[in-house]
C-alpha cells in the first residue's frame, strides 16, 4: 500500500527543520500545508479502507471462534448422549476451524497494526496542519511587521539624506549672503572715497574763491584811499 509505505517518512517529518533551511518561510509553509492537506485526504481514504479491513477480519475471527465454541458444545452433547461418532465429527470440525483461526488471527493482527498506523498518521497530519496554520498566521504577521520596519527605515534614510541636503543648501545660502555683504561693503567704501575726493576738490576751489574776494576787496580799499595797487601813495 502506497501510503502505508510512506508512514515512516510522514511520521518523521519535521517541518521546523525545513523552515530553518527555507529561503522564503512563508512560501514554504504554504506549500508544505498544501502537501499535508493532500496527504491527509489520501490518508483518510486509505484509513477508512484499512479500518474496514480490520473490522471484516475481526468479524471473521469472531465468527470462527463462535463456530468452534458451537462444535465443542455439540461434541459434549454427543458424548453425553453416548454418540461418540457424532462427537468425533464435531471435534474434527473444531480442529479444522482451529487451523483456519490461525490464519484469520494473523490476518486480523496485520489489519489491526495497519489500522493503528493509519490512525496515528492521520492524527499526526491533523496536528501538523493545525500547528502549521497557527505558524502561518504568526509568520505572516511577523513578515508584515518586518516589511513595515523596512519601509520606515527607508523613509528614515531618505529623511536623513534630505536633511543633509538642506544643511548643504543652508551653508551655500550663508556663503552667498557673505559674498553679498562683502560686495555691499565694498560698494559703500567706494562711494565714501568718491565723496571724500569731491569734498577735498570743492574745498580747494572754495579757498581760491575766498582769496580772489580778498584781493578784490583790498584793491577797492586802496583805490578809495588813493593808493596805487603797486603799494605806493
Amino acid at each position: 500500500m502506497g501510503v502505508i509505505s510512506r508512514f515512516k517518512d510522514i511520521m518523521a517529518a519535521n517541518f521546523n527543520a525545513l523552515l530553518d533551511k527555507a529561503e522564503d518561510p512563508a512560501k514554504m509553509i504554504d506549500q508544505y500545508l498544501r502537501d499535508l492537506n493532500d496527504d491527509l485526504a489520501k490518508v483518510k481514504t486509505e484509513t477508512a479502507g484499512v479500518i474496514a479491513d480490520e473490522k471484516a477480519a475481526k468479524r471473521k475471527l469472531d465468527e470462527c471462534d463462535s463456530e468452534m465454541e458451537k462444535m465443542d458444545r455439540y461434541a459434549r452433547k454427543a458424548v453425553a448422549a453416548g454418540n461418540d461418532g457424532d462427537a468425533r465429527q464435531f471435534l474434527n470440525k473444531k480442529s479444522q476451524l482451529a487451523q483456519e483461526r490461525t490464519a484469520l488471527e494473523a490476518n486480523y493482527n496485520m489489519c489491526l497494526e495497519n489500522s493503528y498506523k493509519m490512525r496515528e498518521m492521520t492524527k499526526k497530519l491533523e496536528n501538523d496542519i493545525a500547528e502549521l496554520k497557527g505558524k502561518q498566521q504568526t509568520l505572516k504577521a511577523k513578515l508584515a511587521v518586518a516589511e513595515t520596519k523596512k519601509r520606515m527605515n527607508e523613509v528614515g534614510s531618505s529623511a536623513k539624506g534630505a536633511g543633509a541636503r538642506l544643511d548643504a543648501f543652508k551653508k551655500m545660502e550663508e556663503k552667498v549672503d557673505r559674498m553679498l555683504d562683502e560686495a555691499d561693503a565694498m560698494e559703500e567704501l567706494n562711494r565714501s572715497s568718491e565723496t571724500s575726493d569731491i569734498s577735498a576738490l570743492q574745498a580747494s576751489y572754495a579757498d581760491m574763491d575766498a582769496s580772489s574776494d580778498v584781493e578784490d576787496e583790498l584793491a577797492a580799499l586802496k583805490a578809495e584811499m588813493g593808493l596805487s595797487t603797486g603799494g605806493q601813495a
